[in-house]
């Protein structure tokens, strides 16, 4: 049993927040945000919810599809709207979806976590699936700390998953979490998220190599094979070093971050829908998948594009 994504669709918020205008009360400027993490503005707004279901209502009419002709939904993000219930509950309700909806929060790791859960899921009798990365980090971002303001940010993306007989188009995933390394970046209840960014770029850096490496001997293949790379989007540099020790060039590689920043969950799935929108992806290419977060997690996956 396998499954083939057959549609994406994204949400962002109107409000865009530059590095200008973090500037303007913060003690940075907009050439020093740019140079070390890539990012120029980012969104925010809204709720982890209303994007989840913008996201996946336009997944949805690309291909023509209604939410009564969804058996699941695997939600990933680290930002529920309320403890109890989980936050594609709200969703299910909202776009009319049938079977089952969960919560998964593998922090910027998530979505590929998401995939690989959804994509195990489905069968004869669970067909198809919404895949969802959403997070509005902005609500437990200290906006008066110059080292994570500049950072996060609100956004969603959704892709439609379907059943198919035989091995599907997920040729691999690796997943994996070192707890030890949890004090790196973290956010108490009710508080706001606190990072070691040294730290947590250094263990990043090692996690994505060491997954897609793993990955990609696993599924017979190597670097050069990969048509496009999606990494999370949480720092240019981060993603330069990753591509570096790969050997995957940055034209064969998906960066959105300059206009997203870092929207955990939704990093990845925005990436991809950006890439596939501008035809970067043709039938057939092998797409790799990466991303590390909190905890730490780390994740990845190779895709064959395409039915």
């Amino acid at each position: 049993m396998g499954s083939v994504l057959v549609s994406w669709g994204t949400a962002l918020p109107e409000k865009v927040v530059t590095n200008h205008d973090l500037a303007s009360y913060l003690d940075t400027s907009d050439q020093w945000v740019t140079e070390r993490t890539g990012i120029r503005e980012r969104r925010i707004g809204g709720s982890t919810a209303s994007l989840s279901v913008e996201a996946s209502q336009r997944a949805l009419e690309r291909v023509g599809l209604a939410g009564s002709d969804i058996d699941l939904i695997v939600l990933s993000t680290t930002t529920a709207d309320q403890m109890v219930p989980g936050t594609s509950a709200d969703v299910s309700a909202q776009l009319g979806t049938r079977g089952g909806a969960m919560d998964i929060n593998a922090a910027c790791a998530g979505f590929v976590y998401a995939l690989v859960v959804a994509n195990g899921m489905l069968g004869p009798n669970t067909p198809r699936a919404l895949v969802i990365g959403a997070d509005t980090l902005s609500r437990i971002t200290d906006w008066d700390d110059r080292s994570t303001a500049v950072l996060f940010a609100d956004g969603a993306g959704a892709v439609v998953l379907e059943y198919r007989e035989g091995p599907g188009n997920l040729l691999g995933w690796d997943l994996g979490v070192d707890g030890s390394a949890r004090r790196f970046l973290y956010c108490d209840h009710g508080s706001t998220l606190k990072m070691e960014g040294r730290e947590v770029f250094r263990k990043a850096v090692r996690a994505v190599v060491d997954s897609c490496e793993k990955v990609l001997s696993s599924a017979g293949l190597k670097a050069s094979d990969i048509a496009l790379c999606v990494p999370h989007q949480a720092n240019i540099r981060i993603i330069e070093a990753a591509n570096e020790r790969l050997g995957i060039p940055m034209e064969r590689t998906a960066v959105v971050l300059d206009r997203t920043g870092n929207t955990s969950s939704g990093s990845v799935p925005l990436a991809l829908a950006d890439a596939a929108d501008a035809g970067r992806i043709n039938e057939g290419d092998l797409v790799l998948m990466c991303g590390f977060g909190a905890g730490m997690t780390w994740s990845s996956a190779i895709l064959r594009w395409g039915s």
